[in-house]
């Protein structure tokens, strides 16, 4: 689905964030049931049916809250929906959000869209919500998340074990950002 212009939320160099749909459900639902995607979480693939996640999926979109959002990722060459970013854990006394993206379709990895949209979520986080630092955990092994997250501008903090996990917490701030 293209985007509608009120629907976009921020647009970089390579793609543009957009507002969630109903008809983005087909490839979120198939993205979270993929093995290899869910391994980069840290998670087990989605087992729920399509009814069911559909309607999780239209229940968050109908009763958004200010802790959490999901944002599309789409190609800006295409319109093709290529993945999601999001923020969750947002603190509003302490002004910070963690990070998270999934770039599900695979022919755009490793071509700089993952960095362009964290690139553009760190931009909407901190100039649209006025965060004053966006932080993420990535696991240890995945070097390629860990090089588009320090291309984004992140440093690495330190390691965490989490849920039987090794992960890098990274982290940017607002002071980081206009350093750049």
């Amino acid at each position: 689905m293209t985007a509608i212009e009120s629907d976009v939320v921020r647009t970089g160099e390579l793609v543009r964030l957009r507002v969630k749909h109903v008809d983005d459900a087909e490839r979120d639902f198939e993205w979270r049931r993929d093995p290899e995607l869910a391994a980069y979480d840290a998670a087990r693939p989605l087992r729920v049916s399509f009814n069911t996640f559909l309607s999780t999926m239209t229940e968050e979109l109908r009763y958004p809250t200010s802790h959490r959002r999901t944002f599309a990722i789409e190609d800006l060459e295409t319109d093709e929906h290529i993945g999601n970013v999001m923020y969750y854990g947002y603190d509003p006394r302490e002004n910070e959000a963690e990070l998270g993206i999934t770039i599900g379709n695979r022919d755009y990895w490793s071509r700089g869209y993952g960095t362009d949209a964290v690139r553009t979520m760190v931009d909407y986080a901190f100039n649209e919500l006025e965060l004053e630092r966006v932080y993420l955990h990535t696991l240890a092994w995945n070097y390629r998340a860990q090089r588009c997250f320090e291309h984004a501008g992140f440093t690495r903090v330190r390691h965490v074990n989490r849920g039987g996990h090794e992960f890098i917490l990274m982290e940017i701030t607002a002071a980081d950002l206009h350093a750049l």
